[in-house]
């Protein structure tokens, strides 16, 4: 079993969670059920779940009929997965702007864990 890990930002907000209270109770209730499966295969988990993004980055693409969300995380060592960022996709693309967020918390996660 891997231990999944909610960023928290240095002024206590946690992004995944903020993002996961904004959606409606099915496609959150989704989101969960995919994070469980993250957390059960961790590394071993492949498409259509999880796709590489850059680098350390990864996504956990999450589908409810035809709302598609997106959870940003990477595996910093061991068994810990660290739950990054997350948004409502909306395009083909996924926009830049979300990656530069989430590697920004990937950043941020890095420094202040000395990693």
């Amino acid at each position: 079993m891997w231990n999944i890990i909610f960023y928290e930002k240095e002024d206590g907000t946690i992004p995944v969670q903020e993002f996961l209270d904004t959606l409606p109770a099915k496609h959150h209730a989704k989101a969960f059920r995919d994070i469980d499966i993250l957390e059960k295969y961790g590394t071993m988990l492949t498409g259509p779940y999880v796709k590489h993004i850059q680098g350390k980055l990864w996504e956990l693409r999450i589908r409810l009929a035809s709302d598609v969300s997106r959870i940003f995380y990477f595996v910093p060592f061991g068994s810990d997965i660290v739950l990054l960022h997350g948004f409502v996709k909306k395009t083909q693309k996924t926009p830049s702007r979300e990656i530069e967020t989430a590697n920004n918390y990937l950043e941020d996660y890095n420094r202040r864990n000395k990693l």
